[in-house]
This record gives structure tokens, sequence and C-alpha cells, in this order.
């Protein structure tokens, strides 16, 4: 029991202390800066839609003003398998530059795949429906491709604030923002983790098809520019804007729904885990893709052995206490999420730091069952809402 105890305690200061200060430490000690220069290469702009037509007009409107040279643009809408008024929305556009791919309904992989078939453009740039850029965003992703040792970018996500969300909205915003000082961080170890599916581009030749359609999209695709032996860096003043979803109901859904295609899209990768041949970015993998997913089974270790130890001494006596002390917040910040008194920093972060990794244990559960998500079903909220 100490020896799990302790072992338990090591890895979760690891997990959210020592790894940071180690980005910290190999990021300063490689100060890998990317050498960025005002390009503009062609850019093909891929949006992935099912059932967005309370999206995509905005979206598109959004698009066509980027300040990108028009006749370096393309944009590309791969409908899979709508059968709302998307299509029709997108068709109804007269800018040449706006192309309709009117999809089968098979997944968010295969439309992406066949839409990458009819991009013209140099660099691949990947964004949800619901997600509105900065004017200068494209500009702020390409310029970084003057490095020739750059493959992907990953842009800067934003969550808007929403009137009627709950307190979950604040815990993901929180995440977010930590988030994004970590990429900034493993930026200058050599390459981020991944991108996030609202902002990322790749160079079209690092493009191979993703075959399998259970897996997340952008880690998937990302970190194919990794495996080829390129830089993944961020990109802070890409900036594009979405909204959180209002509800932790639907939040969670959402979380299942992606570390259950997340942990299939590490096995996809997995050759990447091996730092005799990717360095220290198979640590960085590791510890934010495994062990991270595994702080849940971590916990209840923890849990199980602090209360079996604490007639042992103080130490374990403090912990337990201090455990059903967290959770008992957590609990009351799910009760209150819809409150004013649960926007209190001392609710939402222990109740969603308990969703996320609830989610995480349910996601695991689901993949040892073999469960698959192959068809998305997005849970959106609507731009600007």
């Amino acid at each position: 029991m100490r020896l799990a105890f302790w072992m338990s305690i090591a890895a979760l200061l690891y997990v959210y202390g020592g790894f940071a200060m180690l980005i910290i430490i190999v990021g300063r000690l490689r100060q890998r800066q990317v050498r960025k220069q005002e390009i503009t290469p062609t850019v093909s702009l891929i949006i992935a839609a099912y059932n967005e037509e309370k999206n995509i007009a905005a979206r598109l409107d959004n698009a066509i003003k980027l300040d990108y040279p028009a006749e370096a643009l393309q944009i590309i809408v791969a409908s899979d398998g709508s059968d709302d008024a998307t299509n029709a929305i997108v068709a109804s556009y007269s800018d040449s530059r706006v192309h309709l791919l009117e999809l089968p309904r098979r997944g968010k992989i295969p439309a992406l795949n066949d839409a990458v078939k009819h991009a013209t453009g140099e660099i691949l740039v990947f964004s949800d429906a619901n997600s509105m850029y900065d004017a200068q965003a494209l500009r702020m992703l390409s310029r970084n491709f003057a490095d020739a040792q750059v493959g992907g970018v990953a842009g800067n996500t934003i969550y808007t604030k929403l009137s009627k969300s709950d307190s979950s909205s604040q815990g993901e915003d929180l995440y977010w923002s930590y988030d994004k000082w970590l990429k900034e961080m493993e930026s200058l170890t050599g390459s981020i983790i991944s991108a996030h599916g609202a902002i990322y581009a790749i160079r079209r030749d690092l493009y191979r098809p993703i075959t399998d359609s259970a897996v997340t999209d952008d880690f998937a695709i990302s970190t194919l520019v990794i495996e080829q032996g390129y830089r993944l860096v961020f990109e802070s003043e890409a900036r594009a804007y979405e909204p959180p979803l209002p509800a932790a109901e639907r939040e969670f859904r959402r979380k299942v729904r992606l570390m259950t295609r997340g942990i299939r899209s590490i096995l996809l990768r997995r050759s990447l885990l091996n730092p005799f041949r990717y360095g220290f970015y198979s640590v960085e993998l590791f510890t934010h893709k495994v062990l991270r997913r595994l702080v849940p089974c971590i916990l209840l270790v923890l849990l199980v052995s602090s209360v079996a130890l604490q007639s042992r001494g103080m130490i374990y006596a403090a912990v337990a206490a201090g455990q059903i002390l967290f959770y008992s917040l957590a609990c009351c910040g799910y009760l209150l999420r819809e409150q004013k008194l649960g926007r209190l920093k001392f609710l939402y972060i222990p109740f969603f730091y308990c969703l996320a990794n609830f989610a995480a244990l349910v996601a695991m559960i689901k993949v040892l069952q073999g469960h698959q998500i192959e068809r998305w079903q997005p849970q959106r909220t609507v731009s600007g809402a």
C-alpha cells in the first residue's frame, strides 16, 4: 500500500508539475526558434461539414473576408452526407474560390481525404465549421513555412464567452489557457505534441490518407509531419474563435468521444513513442497522451491507498482528507454549475477536473471493450451565439 501511495504521488507530481518544468528546461537549452518570413504560398482551406446549416454561411463569409491574396486561396467544403440545407447554402456562393464536395455519409476522415485530393494549395489549412478566423490568421500560419524544417503549424484556438453556458465552459477555457502556454514551451523544444482541429496547417506534400476512421483527425493529420521528420510548431498570432459547449453533459459526451478516438490515435501513431528515433518528442507524447489518460486510475489508487493507510501517519490522513474535500467540492460545483456561486474557481476547477478525468476513464473502458467511433456527430454551438 505504501508503495502504491508514493508511486501515485510521484506520478501525479510529474504529470502536473515535473513535466512542465522539464519542458521549460529543455526548451531553454534547445531554443528551437522558427525562421519566419512574410510569404503567401497557395492555400487550400478545408472545412469538413455535417449538417452545419446554422454555421456554414458565417464560416464562409469569414473565410472569404480573410486578408490573404484571393488568387492564392481555395476554400473547400467537404460535406459528409449532410441532409439539411448545408449543401444548398454552400452552392449559393458565387465566389470562385468556394468549392463544394457533396460526399456520401462515411465519416469525417474519409471526407478530409477526399477534400485533399481536390486541394490545389501548397499548404493545407484545416478548420471546424464553427470556427471564425482572425483576418490575419492565414498569413500568420503561412509565415512559419518559410522555415524549411517546419512541416506543420497549429494555430491559437480561443473560446468565446457564452452568456447561457454553465461553469464547465470556464473550466474548458482555463484548461486551454494552460495548454496553449505549454504549446509555446514545446515549440522551443522542437515540436508540439499535436494540433487542435479549429486551425492548423501542414504542407500538402506531407499529407498521407488516414486509413483508420475511428481516430482523432487533427492528431492523426498533424503528427504526420513529425513522423516524416519535420517540425510541428505553435503560432499564437494565428487566432481562431470558437464557442465552448454550454452544458456540462454535452461537454462530457464530447470528451468521451474525443478521448476514445484519441486513444486509438496513439495506437495508430505508436511508432512516435520510440525515443531512439523521435527523441524528446516521444517523452512529450507519452506524458501528455498516455500518462495523462491514466490519471483516473492513478487517482483511484491514491484514494484507496491513502484511506487504507490513514491510521499509519499524518501524511496519509491528510492526503485522504484532501481528496475527500476536493471531490466534495467537485460535487458541489456540479450541482451549482448553472448558478453564480458555481462560477467560483474553488468549485468549477474541481468540477471540471473530475469531469475530464471521468471522461478519460469512460473512454479507456470503451477502447478496451473494442468500441469504435467512425462517424461524427458534431456537438456544435452556433458561432456568435
